[in-house]
């Protein structure tokens, strides 16, 4: 029997549905996936509800707008209702927005903070700044990301005391703000555009700043990584003497961690009577920044309003070198 409005759902229709909802709903969102009917079976109200209210779930998770519909009674004839198919391919083709996140992750451990002074004299020099974000099970990470959970680094620096130091004050900015040159860095499920709390995306993302990056890899997201390194951000200073110095930032998977390395880069300064040291400072906690340079790893959670947490609860961790 074709499908139709107004008449009865056969067994083979009803999969295909299921088939197409468990596309978004469990292999991307990790959710309990919707069973099917065996081939001349009878299609129940509870499974038919079950459609219903995926559909809608899916609608208002993302969101997409789909048919207004009511679940159906036990007891009653289970007639086939208009847009069904229309509505799960919508819901498939926006799998990567969500209408909104969870609350911020700020628990990270270790260190991502430079509290002594870097540098000597003219030298070049670097600070490595290495956070690993560690899910329970690369399945849990998929589902973290598809469902429209995103990372976020943040870059802090405001001690004082020798040339550079204003420098790069300048360059980085203050308490993770983003509003100087650097800004931040936001880094989503894949290259595909997406729309996460209303705001769009790519791969990897640059908000706030001034600056135009030299590398930001749109096309590059979870998706993308590999076990090899990637550069995804590359900003350089826009002082016209500092125009050597910059940030980078790679990534890459190994099992079921992400790891993240972000690099600060001076040149060096031969100037006579001029240093490229910087000041240590303060460490940062949370998001709490002190004075000391800073990189820090948070991220936000998918929403769970209308999915069911199957990504867990990542950890992140900190080195600084």
């Amino acid at each position: 029997m074709t499908y139709s409005t107004g008449n009865l759902i056969a067994a083979t229709d009803y999969n295909t549905f299921t088939s197409g909802i468990n596309t978004p709903w469990n292999t991307y969102y990790g959710q309990t996936a919707l069973g099917t009917v065996a081939t001349g079976g009878t299609v129940t109200a509870v499974q038919w509800d079950s459609v219903v209210n995926t559909i809608a779930s899916l609608g208002n998770h993302q969101p997409t707008t789909i048919t207004s519909r009511s679940a159906p009674t036990a007891g009653t004839t289970i007639a086939a209702l208009a847009n069904v198919q229309t509505d799960i391919t919508n819901t498939s083709n926006n799998y990567l927005n969500a209408y909104a996140v969870g609350s911020q992750y700020t628990a990270w451990t270790g260190t991502s903070s430079k509290t002594a002074a870097t540098g000597s004299g003219s030298a070049a020099w670097n600070i490595t700044f290495t956070h690993t974000m560690t899910f329970a099970s690369t399945a849990a990470m998929g589902y973290f990301f598809y469902a429209g959970g995103y990372v976020q680094l943040q870059f802090g620096k405001s001690s004082t005391g020798t040339v550079a130091d204003t420098e790069w004050n300048t360059f980085i900015g203050a308490n993770g703000a983003g509003g100087v040159v650097a800004g931040k860095v936001i880094f989503t499920s894949s290259s595909t555009s997406k729309t996460i709390a209303s705001v769009a995306y790519t791969g990897t993302n640059k908000t706030g700043g001034t600056g135009t990056p030299s590398v930001l890899a749109t096309g590059i997201g979870f998706a993308q990584l590999t076990g090899s390194a990637q550069t995804i951000y590359t900003q350089y200073d826009t002082g016209t003497a500092y125009s050597s110095n910059y940030v980078t930032i790679t990534a890459y998977t190994s099992g079921s961690t992400i790891i993240f390395t972000t690099t600060w880069y001076d040149n060096g300064d031969t100037n006579p009577g001029s240093t490229a040291q910087i000041s240590g400072g303060t460490a940062t906690s949370g998001t709490t920044f002190g004075t000391a340079p800073t990189t820090i790893l948070t991220y936000y959670p998918p929403e769970t309003t209308y999915l069911t947490n199957s990504w867990g609860t990542p950890t992140v961790a900190a080195t600084t070198a």
